[in-house]
């Protein structure tokens, strides 16, 4: 659509749909005038939820992994510059993989939610790190007869059914964790933590291009040696993180278990709170860098 009718037709394109979907908002069965609580009320209620052993430990978890979820940052710049896939192509890995990942969601529902959230992430980790692999043999050119877009159509689209099929475990989570009479409040800082470890290890990833040499002109001159080393650095970190599995409670009734069984620890909350914000930081200078001064990591 961008290269046939130009640039203003997807501009009014996107600002349609949302615009489509707002009489639906009259639909909304919305409570008026509830009683809300104070500021500082829900900050101190927050601070006691962060305290319990049974919100640091299992949130721990989910930054743990999402931190750990370091991709190939020089990934698209090798389809773009080896491969040659046009923009066409990008965009079509692109939109399979927002439909699998919705795929995802709705096989957990309906065929995984009796799995335990440890061997959730312990299959799904584990076929993860497959599929990363498989990007290796895309690169020295072994597709098993198929053209290399088709190849790359599965490898990259998978994986976000993959995060589909986890986020659902995640969100199940939060949602028992947050106290009553701060629900939003909580709910917002547990998506915060997850968030953050996904930006810090987005971040990350931009920090781990200058170990090798993965830079259009090495993909240029033929050498790709420094995207075979990436890759399998990247898929090491991704599948490491099943190390941390054991701090997930097995089901919901696991983590009720571990709040009456728990006691608070300020240290624990602080620490939690501390890293939260720390990671929020080291990704905001991150992006500062990248716009103030490109290539500062050793990126092309």
């Amino acid at each position: 659509m961008y290269s046939t009718l130009g640039p203003n037709y997807v501009i009014y394109l996107l600002a349609l749909l949302p615009a489509i979907m707002l009489p639906l908002i009259y639909l909304l069965n919305e409570q008026r005038n509830v009683p809300v609580s104070s500021t500082r009320a829900q900050c101190n209620e927050i601070w006691n939820t962060v305290c319990s052993r049974s919100v640091w430990q299992p949130m721990g978890f989910v930054y743990l992994y999402n931190c750990l979820q370091v991709g190939n940052a020089a990934w698209r710049e090798f389809l773009k510059t080896v491969l040659h896939f046009t923009a066409n192509q990008l965009n079509i890995i692109l939109i399979l993989a927002y439909v699998l990942l919705y795929l995802g969601i709705i096989a957990y529902k309906y065929y995984f939610i009796s799995w335990s959230w440890r061997s959730v992430y312990i299959v799904t980790t584990l076929l993860n790190g497959f599929l990363s692999a498989l990007q290796v043999l895309l690169i020295k050119g072994m597709t098993f007869g198929l053209s290399p877009f088709v190849f790359a159509l599965g490898d990259d689209a998978f994986a976000e059914f993959i995060g589909g099929v986890q986020f659902l475990p995640t969100t199940i989570m939060m949602v028992h964790l947050c106290p009553s009479g701060s629900e939003g409040a909580s709910y917002a800082m547990f998506t915060t933590v997850a968030n953050s470890a996904s930006t810090t290890s987005s971040a990350f990833s931009t920090m781990l291009l200058r170990i090798w040499d993965v830079s259009k002109a090495a993909f240029e001159r033929g050498d790709l040696s420094g995207m075979v080393n990436l890759t399998l650095l990247t898929t090491a970190l991704q599948v490491s993180a099943i190390l941390f599995v054991g701090l997930l409670p097995h089901t919901k009734e696991g983590l009720a278990e571990l709040g009456r069984a728990s006691s608070k620890s300020s240290i624990g909350g602080f620490i939690f709170l501390a890293i939260t914000l720390l990671s929020i930081s080291y990704a905001v200078m991150v992006g500062i860098l990248n716009i103030v001064n490109p290539g500062w990591a050793g990126e092309s």
